[in-house]
This record gives structure tokens, sequence and C-alpha cells, in this order.
């Protein structure tokens, strides 16, 4: 796949990106509806930080779109997706291939 690709300094300025392109649902909040029908998310944008001194400072950033068109963030703390199920959940859409090209 070919994907555009942006790096940000910090996951705030991520965030801050993500809402001007649209991405304003905070499916942290709707966790649920990740774990319970993850099919009907597909992933835009992912973005990785890793802990320089701290892996609990990891944090991955996901932009989703869910099937009925909204546009949101998920954001996950380290990969420990045994705490996790919507990360994991997200992290099988990426292995699946349901992350999109834009």
């Amino acid at each position: 796949m070919d994907h555009q690709m942006y790096h940000y300094a910090t996951v705030s300025k991520a965030l801050e990106e993500l809402a001007e392109k649209g991405f304003t649902v905070d499916f942290n909040l709707e966790s649920d509806r990740i774990k319970e029908c993850g099919d009907c998310f597909e992933i835009v944008h992912i973005y990785r930080y890793e802990g320089a001194s701290d892996p609990g400072d990891e944090a991955t950033v996901y932009g989703i779109k869910s099937d009925k068109g909204e546009k949101g963030v998920y954001v996950s703390g380290d990969l420990s997706f045994s705490e996790d199920e919507a990360a994991k959940t997200l992290h099988e859409l990426v292995i699946k291939g349901r992350q999109s090209s834009n």
C-alpha cells in the first residue's frame, strides 16, 4: 500500500492536525464499538510514538473512519494489547490490510 505519512513531534500535535482534517470523534469514549465491530472501521492514519527512556511513554494515535462516515481518533498507550482490546482490534485491521491509502 502507498500511504502518505505525516510525522508530528507530539501526540497532541497529531491530534490537533487530525481534528483539522475532520477527525473529531473521540473513539476512546466509544471503544466498545471498536471491540464489537472492528470491521466497521477503516484506519486512515497511524502515528506511533516511542518513549525515549520510559516504555510507559509509548503511544499510538489512530485516525479512523467508521462505515457510517464518522471520522475520529483512538489513542492507545503502550502496545500492551492484552489490556486494550480496542487497540488490539485496530492492530488486527492493519494486519488485514484495512488501512486506507489516503
